[in-house]
Formats: C-alpha cells, structure tokens, sequence
C-alpha cells in the first residue's frame, strides 16, 4: 500500500513496484484517513492485508505520525500483517527515533523508492 498525498509520488513509487513485482497488487490511498479507511474495512471483511504500507510522514489532513497513532489502535492481527516503511524527505534523526517508540515493525527510507530501497526492505522484511 502506497499512502502519499502527492500524485506523482504515488505514480512514481507504484511504477517501480509493479516494474520489479509482476504481479504484485499495489494499492494507493491518497491520505492516511483513507489508508486507515481502506484497512479497517479489510479487517471486517478478512480480505487481503497489505505486507507492506509505504507512508509518508507530511501529508495534510492527517500526516504520517497522526496515521500511526490511529494504526496502533486496529486490531493486533492487522498490524502483525504489514511491515511500515516510512517515506520520507526528512533525514532528520529525531523522526526515526519518534518512529521506533511507537512500537510498529517499521523502516524508514528518503524518498523516492528506488530499485534498490526496494530489494532492501524485500529482502528484509518479505518471503514472497
């Protein structure tokens, strides 16, 4: 899942996700209420649960860190499910330290996905 409040990142990220995942179902939400939205109806239905959600953290509305706090509130089934990778402009250090104490298994990577960020948080993270 794909949660950016820019198009073009969006259309850039899901691009090289479907370029080296054939086949892989890539959903986008445009704002972190319609990602959490998107999620809890999944959970009431038992459909298919994102692996992996990339975020951005300053989106309008409700910005990465406000989408977590909600995220840890769904069911403990759900969040096992998806691994957080936040996306980001910001390097400042202070975001991965704020990250890791919200205990959600997360990465934290610059923007844009790349290939290579890509393989990373695969190979760490993913069996498929």
């Amino acid at each position: 899942m794909l949660v950016d409040d820019n198009p073009d990142d969006n259309f850039i990220h899901e691009r090289v996700i479907r370029k080296n995942l054939v086949g892989i179902k890539v959903i986008t939400q445009p704002s972190g209420l319609e990602a959490l939205e998107y999620l809890k109806a999944r959970s009431l239905h038992k459909e298919e649960h994102p692996d992996l959600i990339f975020l951005d953290i300053n989106m309008p509305g409700m910005n990465g860190w406000e989408f977590l706090e909600e995220y840890r509130k769904l069911d403990k089934e759900l969040q096992s499910r998806a691994i957080v990778v936040m996306l980001t402009t910001s390097d400042d250090p202070d975001d991965k330290t704020k990250a890791k104490l919200l205990g959600i298994p997360f990465d934290f990577q610059t923007k844009p996905l790349t290939k290579e960020m890509l393989d990373f948080v695969l190979e760490k993270y993913c069996s498929f």
